[in-house]
């Protein structure tokens, strides 16, 4: 179902979060594969 706001229409499938700089090793390490594997699909 598409939202809307007066002359636009949207559809938001996705949620990116970005990760401060001081957080960013810690997460992408752990979780290196698993967003190149979300990144593909996408």
């Amino acid at each position: 179902m598409a939202n809307s706001l007066a002359h636009t229409k949207w559809v938001c499938k996705y949620h990116i979060v970005f990760t401060p700089k001081y957080r960013r090793k810690i997460i992408y390490y752990e979780l290196r594969a698993d967003i190149q594997k979300i990144i593909k699909d996408l």
